[in-house]
């Protein structure tokens, strides 16, 4: 058998060994164990709050706290089949970048810039609901799998047409690694709009947030097919068709008691 052909067997195996599937019933590639993935975000936790300080406002910081603790506390209601940090530890961060994030192993960054864009308690939970969907989707460990196989194909595929590597490496980004990331982002927005109704929050806010985000961009975001996250335009087009099925879950939190109330 040729060089190209084993290649190709080896990785049909591994991906058909792989494949998962994610709470919204996508099929998924994962390489790795929910144990290795947590440890690399539990390493990369530690590793940016040494270069990064965190607020010393108090108020912001138990701000974020609340909100953040309002989400994961509903975690377990939901019905998806994921694992579940046993606990998690909530930083916000000093910085004018406008973005929040949450790594396998429990742990969520806030950044103070994006306070000034999510400017109500809704509209953080649904940057938050979004971020903590994206662990217990399973992305991280998507994302280190098929960065990985990219990796492979980009080396065989260089080797046996003579193409430079680095002219494959920007089309495999393109064509398959963004995409894929695209495909995560919008899963994150609908699972966090789910998680965020679940918790008590207005789930009509995470339209307005995607809505503050395009005004703060001023126009410069990137073409949707450069990009690896979904347009503005797009994620409100998304998040609006299915907002009547997360009113009914927002409903039905406030009715069972589920009220946050956290402020500034």
């Amino acid at each position: 058998m040729s060089m190209p052909r084993i290649v190709f067997s080896l990785l049909s195996v591994v991906l058909v060994v792989a494949c998962a599937t994610s709470p919204l019933g996508r099929r998924q590639l994962k390489l790795v164990s929910d144990s290795e993935v947590s440890q690399m975000g539990i390493n990369s936790f530690t590793e940016l709050k040494q270069k990064t300080p965190a607020t010393k406002d108090s108020r912001e910081a138990a701000y974020v706290q609340c909100v953040a603790g309002a989400i994961t506390r509903v975690i377990p209601q939901m019905q998806w089949d994921v694992t579940i940090p046993a606990s998690w530890e909530v930083v916000t961060f000093e910085s004018k970048d406008v973005n929040a994030f949450a790594l396998p192993g429990g742990k969520i960054g806030v950044y103070t810039g994006l306070l000034g864009v999510a400017t109500t308690q809704d509209q953080l939970a649904a940057v938050i609901g979004h971020e903590v969907s994206h662990v217990l989707a399973g992305h991280s460990a998507e994302r280190v799998s098929s960065d990985a196989v990219g990796e492979v194909g980009t080396v065989v595929a260089s080797a046996f047409t003579g193409i430079d590597a680095s002219t494959l490496s920007v089309a495999t980004k393109t064509l398959f690694l963004l995409p894929y990331s695209r495909a995560h982002e919008s899963e994150a927005d609908l699972l966090g709009m789910d998680l965020m109704s679940k918790a008590g929050f207005d789930p009509s806010q995470s339209i307005a947030l995607w809505k503050n985000m395009a005004a703060a961009s001023n126009g410069q975001a990137q073409p949707q097919m450069l990009s690896t996250h979904p347009s503005n335009s797009t994620r409100i087009h998304d998040l609006s068709a299915r907002l009547p099925q997360d009113q009914v879950l927002y409903q039905q939190a406030r009715a069972s008691g589920m009220r946050p109330s956290c402020s500034r």
